[in-house]
């Protein structure tokens, strides 16, 4: 199982192909084979690399009491540096999208592409929206006695009765993940949570992002999500924004094909002349690992 240390944990992640490199970082509660369909799709063409965030899947837990994304951005940082790769292009999704934006924005001279997906930005928008990221805390307590499987799914039932069938997009995708893994314990799930919550007291210049970016919304996700990405749109310099046409939260499983061939244009942005790096062109660290189809964990 290849891991690689990461301040104090063990980070699980998967490696394949050889080219400029790209990190896939996956939302909450899932693990690295959330971007299974976009890491086999360019692994023939760049060194892609996914991982499970630290609480997730392989990674699992840690002795610290509290988590947050600088803390998630800094595993990042740490990864970055361990397989030795030269300016990845990160693409995250959800929780993914918060911690990407966080690394670019920190370290701007360390990361040649961004792709956002589903995700938001560290200030809330309205009132509602402050409102939604507090409530997140009180899902902790149900899924101590129900476990987070049970008040997800009402969690998702409640969202389409107020959204519409379509923001959950296929949910038997993100289901089918956390049945092949492992499963995440109930202080790991608030740990996480918890610092999902409080993303507003990360601070995230979204103007220092230097690195061409991509924002994309699955058509049909919720309102705060596609507000949040027309807002990162104007404060990312550069940033193109664009709707998943059919999709949910998960857009990236809802109309993979879609959200490949735009991951594929903006790394052709990112690596105008397709060059490899020093470290993927002699395959850098860690060699090449299976599909992240190949080994989901539980999120």
């Amino acid at each position: 199982m290849p891991t690689v240390a990461t301040n104090d944990v063990e980070t699980y992640y998967e490696r394949r192909g050889d080219g400029p490199p790209v990190v896939f970082v996956h939302g909450a509660i899932v693990d690295h084979s959330q971007w299974a369909p976009q890491f086999d799709a360019l692994a023939d063409d760049y060194t892609v690399v996914a991982y499970d965030v630290r609480g997730h899947g392989r990674t699992g837990g840690s002795d610290r009491g509290a988590y947050s994304v600088d803390l998630f951005a800094e595993d990042l940082a740490a990864l970055v540096d361990a397989l030795d790769l030269d300016r990845p292009t990160i693409c995250g999704l959800s929780l993914g999208g918060c911690i990407a934006m966080t690394y670019a924005a920190r370290y701007p001279d360390r990361c040649s592409g961004l792709v956002l997906a589903d995700t938001f930005g560290p200030t809330p928008l309205t009132l509602g929206e402050r409102v939604q990221r507090r409530a997140l805390r009180l899902t902790i307590p149900f899924v101590r006695v129900l476990g987070y499987p049970r008040v997800e799914r009402a969690m998702v039932w409640l969202q389409r009765r107020i959204s519409g069938e379509g923001v959950a997009g296929d949910y038997g995708r993100i289901e089918a993940i956390r049945e092949t893994g492992p499963l995440m314990s109930t202080a790991e799930f608030a740990k996480v949570i918890r610092a999902l919550a409080s993303f507003d007291r990360t601070r995230v210049d979204l103007a220092s992002i230097a690195a061409p970016t991509l924002v994309l919304y699955g058509e049909h996700d919720a309102g705060f999500v596609r507000r949040q990405s027309a807002a990162l749109g104007a404060l990312i310099p550069g940033a193109e924004v664009a709707a998943v046409p059919g999709a949910g939260h998960a857009a990236n499983l809802d109309e993979p094909a879609f959200v490949t061939e735009r991951v594929r244009g903006l790394l052709a942005r990112a690596f105008p002349d397709g060059e490899r790096s020093d470290a993927t062109a002699d395959g850098g660290a860690g060699g090449s690992e299976p599909s992240a189809a190949d080994g989901a964990g539980d999120g």
